[in-house]
């Protein structure tokens, strides 16, 4: 399956059918007067929130989308009928940007969320509601109206509670196979992931929370290098970030040099999400002989400055991965419960989300302005194209 995580679609809403012009014409019944039925109120556009779906890739094949006009009013005093709404199933984490305003539509982040797009034309008179006692045969009427017309750019971004981050061959998709039943490829050169990987994390009968692995950042991603700042949007609505590093790098790189990198280019992307909680995750200690693994975890956390929770893991051998997550869902749990309990919580949950969604639409308004400034060929090069991205994807069942 491809992963398409961005798409721009039209959508238009049904227009409203005509008023009628008609009298009646009955044997016997002279002078029968107006009866021109309404027409139909056309169709609306709706998205709706649908969690079998994890990708955008539809739109890609299918850009424009028209609910039914409503039909025109008749004799009789009969009505037209009223067009068929249109229901277009999107990700839950789908976020619907307006292209011409760049006002933000909606953010659909429930399943079964229903969302108006495209409102329908509203319906025109027919000739029997002008009749009166000074015009007792009226030849006036009233068109429908047109529907709604949207150039609309959704964005989605994957709903988790937990995001991983680090560089490239940190063991961040490793960590996910062993913590949850999602197989994303794992292969010892950087770069293996080329799309975000979901996982569900489980510890008990109702006791799970979702994981996302997205592909490494490198030193300059918030400048446009490597892969990771085009999916860095998908950690945006996770609650807790995990900040994976290598403590035994095949480069033989600085582990605190790549996570100070790290630490910058992801407050370059967003200050927001950089003010999320991170904790700090040491993975690949079975590299390390015994003895120098406690002296060169502390030696990384004392040049780093952390104050943060520390883990100390390998994730290939499942070493301190159960604590871990153990200690991830006690905190979420917690988190959800200040929230529902405590006001101030919740308006702070809020706002980091309205300062993040604030972001998103800044970095669309960039990218649109862009495009409209410079000649289509050269927006075409630099721009995301879905057929860059034609790769194969797993998610956890």
């Amino acid at each position: 399956m491809q992963f398409v995580d961005e798409a721009s679609i039209i959508v238009e809403a049904g227009n409203g059918g005509n008023g009628c012009l008609s009298f009646r014409r009955e044997k016997y019944v002279p002078k029968g007067g107006p009866d021109g039925g309404d027409g139909g109120h056309g169709g609306c556009v709706y998205l709706i929130g649908d969690d079998a779906l994890n990708t955008l890739v539809d739109f890609k094949f299918q850009r424009f989308y028209k609910a039914e006009n409503g039909q025109g009013g008749m004799g009789r005093q009969m009505s037209g009928k009223a067009g068929e709404d249109l229901h277009v199933k999107v990700p839950v984490g789908t976020t619907v940007v307006d292209v011409d305003t760049l006002e933000v539509i909606a953010d659909v982040t429930e399943i079964g969320q229903v969302v108006l797009v495209a409102e329908g034309g509203r319906r025109g008179l027919g000739n029997i509601h002008f009749k009166s006692s000074t015009n007792r045969a009226p030849r006036r009427t009233t068109p429908g109206t047109e529907g709604d017309r949207r150039n609309l750019r959704l964005e989605m971004k994957v709903m988790a509670d937990v995001g991983l981050l680090g560089m490239p061959n940190a063991g961040k998709s490793t960590l996910i196979r062993s913590v949850s039943a999602a197989k994303p490829k794992v292969a010892n050169y950087p770069f293996t992931t080329l799309v975000p990987n979901l996982g569900v994390v489980k510890l008990g009968m109702h006791e799970h929370f979702v994981m996302a692995d997205v592909p490494g950042l490198i030193e300059g991603a918030s400048d446009g290098a490597g892969l990771g700042l085009r999916f860095l949007k998908h950690l945006t609505r996770t609650r807790l970030l995990f900040h994976v590093v290598d403590v035994a790098p095949f480069d033989e790189s600085d582990p605190v040099e790549t996570a100070q990198a790290i630490v910058h280019e992801l407050g370059q992307f967003s200050p927001a999400l950089s003010e999320r909680p991170r904790w700090l995750v040491l993975n690949k200690f079975d590299l390390l002989p015994v003895e120098e693994r406690e002296e060169r975890a502390q030696a990384i956390i004392d040049a780093l400055g952390w104050e943060g929770p520390v883990f100390r893991i390998s994730a290939i051998s499942n070493e301190g991965t159960d604590k871990l997550v153990q200690a991830a869902y006690r905190w979420l749990t917690e988190q959800r419960r200040l929230e529902n309990e405590d006001e101030e919580a919740l308006a702070r949950e809020q706002e980091m989300r309205r300062r993040m969604e604030d972001e998103s639409v800044a970095r669309i308004e960039e990218r649109l302005g862009r495009r409209r400034k410079r000649p289509a060929e050269e927006a075409d090069d630099d721009d995301f194209d879905d057929d860059d991205y034609d790769v194969e994807i797993e998610y956890a069942p």
